[in-house]
């Protein structure tokens, strides 16, 4: 797992890099309102193949099997990981969305406005890794973790530029310490369970 959690990242980061350098800077975001609007642009694209290609997923399994009868239980190995894959990307969107109009919002330029396009992408990249790698084994959905270190990384840049838009440096800090104490604390409670024989 750990292998292709690097593996993944390399290729995101990869991905990333090429999409920003190959783009050429988007024409008329000077106005942050243009810049809001072309992420928005963005997260309807994301939540069309991301999101409603597994709902549709979801539905024609259900039209073609006995689960037409949402309440008679049946469902497929196949319809689990479709509807868990559903029920993970809606969590993400929640960390995807309002980090990408942050970030969105912070790119002064077109050129900088590469960086919401190549994030887009390899986000959407990222739910398609995560879905197919699912349905390769529970494990193998490690391929999509780049997606959510996405997520988490706008809303970590967009924090810190509220944070000091309030307070200086020391309200980046102290909103970026805040989280990251959060994530210690985690780290620290969270125990393995213990194994079954």
């Amino acid at each position: 797992m750990l292998r292709e959690i690097a593996i993944s990242f390399a290729v995101a980061a990869a991905l990333w890099l090429a999409a920003y350098f190959l783009l050429p800077p988007l024409a008329g975001m000077d106005e942050p309102l243009a810049r809001l609007i072309f992420a928005l642009k963005c997260g309807c694209v994301a939540v069309l193949l991301c999101f409603v290609l597994g709902i549709e997923a979801v539905a024609h399994e259900r039209l073609r099997s006995p689960a037409i009868d949402p309440l008679s239980g049946y469902e497929t190995r196949r319809m689990t990981i479709n509807l868990r894959y559903l029920q993970n990307t809606l969590e993400q969107l929640l960390v995807f969305l309002p980090g990408l109009f942050g970030l969105a919002y912070y790119s002064g330029s077109g050129a900088a406005m590469r960086a919401v396009a190549a994030t887009a992408l390899v986000w959407i990249v990222g739910r398609f890794a995560f879905w197919i790698g699912y349905h390769q084994g529970g494990l193998h959905r490690a391929a999509g973790a780049p997606g959510m270190m996405l997520g988490m990384a706008m809303l970590l840049y967009v924090g810190a530029r509220f944070g000091y838009e309030l307070a200086g440096w020391a309200g980046a800090g102290l909103l970026l310490a805040l989280f990251f104490a959060g994530e210690a604390i985690l780290f620290a409670t969270t125990k393995p369970l213990a194994s079954r024989s």
